[in-house]
């Protein structure tokens, strides 16, 4: 299968295309024919070697999500069948023509799968975050970065549940932030005052999903760090803050996330569609924190 590899970690530059065996699925996996590769910060911290781990072996395919159709299944899946439009997590990669899922849920027939790929990552980031801060109907949640992918997602998952959330964002994105339920406000310098105004008794929980160095005034905001949690700033591991943990994925959660994305419930934002070649760009546009919503690659 036609793939893009690193050889070594680097910046966006190391992406490049390359012949690889074609993957074969484990049991209780199934492989697609990628019809679309979801783009994230983390495969941007994988290229550069910020994740690596002993056991990393080049060349590497990145990739977290992929959509696509099931054309093999693994021992022991029965609950789709080759032919089946599936939206997951990758194992292996998902930058190439074909993919291993583990994780999965059934695409309706009018979610393309462009904006099916917006939901794996951002869909469990958002729930397991929501969990730690324990989030209850009544308490105020302040959510840096609301215009961001996971940011959007937990914007709407929170007020579904009967909080207020605040959220953080540009100028350019208020109105997009209001429509997602929430009361925007500009970030930046003096945000923590206009949050205060906004919420003259206070916030309960924050979540930091822009990593733009607001963590000190967020502890100061709260009164402590116990309901503070960033997915994006690593300032976070030498402050005793909570970084985002372990992936605790769901199918259930998962088909949850993609009936609501097809009936409107719930919306993401898919900011630019790029051919699977064009996969340096896309990094290097997620790595400046400036892609505006979702990046994707179709191959």
């Amino acid at each position: 299968m036609k793939a893009i590899v690193i050889d070594r970690f680097g910046g966006p530059e190391e992406l490049h295309e390359a012949q690889r065996p074609d993957p074969q699925p484990a049991p209780g996996q199934v492989r697609v024919r990628v019809e679309a590769v979801g783009v994230n910060p983390a495969d941007g911290k994988a290229r550069s070697g910020l994740m690596a781990s002993p056991d990393t072996t080049f060349p590497l395919v990145p990739g977290l999500e992929a959509a696509g159709v099931v054309d093999a299944l693994g021992d022991g899946v029965t609950d789709v069948a080759v032919g089946d439009r599936v939206v997951g997590f990758a194992e292996g990669g998902a930058y190439a023509e074909l993919a291993v899922l583990s994780t999965y849920a059934v695409m309706p027939d009018a979610l393309d799968a462009t904006v099916a790929v917006s939901l794996p990552v951002a869909g469990e980031t958002s729930r397991r975050v929501l969990r730690f801060l324990g989030v209850q109907p009544g308490e105020t949640l302040l959510v840096h970065g609301a215009s961001g992918v996971v940011g959007e997602v937990a914007t709407q998952l929170a007020v579904a549940g009967g909080a207020t959330v605040i959220g953080t964002a540009s100028a350019a994105n208020q109105e997009r932030v209001a429509a997602l339920g929430a009361t925007p406000t500009t970030y930046g310098d003096g945000w923590l005052d206009r949050v205060r105004a906004l919420a003259p008794n206070g916030v309960d929980a924050v979540l930091d999903a822009s990593g733009a160095g607001v963590l000190d005034q967020s502890v100061e905001l709260l009164g402590s760090p116990d309901r503070l949690v960033t997915i994006a700033d690593p300032a976070a591991f030498t402050t005793g803050i909570t970084f985002s943990g372990t992936s605790q994925r769901s199918a259930q959660e998962l088909a949850d996330l993609v009936a609501q994305r097809a009936s409107g419930a719930v919306t993401t934002t898919i900011s630019r569609v790029l051919p699977l070649a064009e996969a340096a760009a896309a990094q290097a546009l997620s790595d400046s924190g400036r892609a505006g919503g979702k990046l994707v690659l179709v191959p």
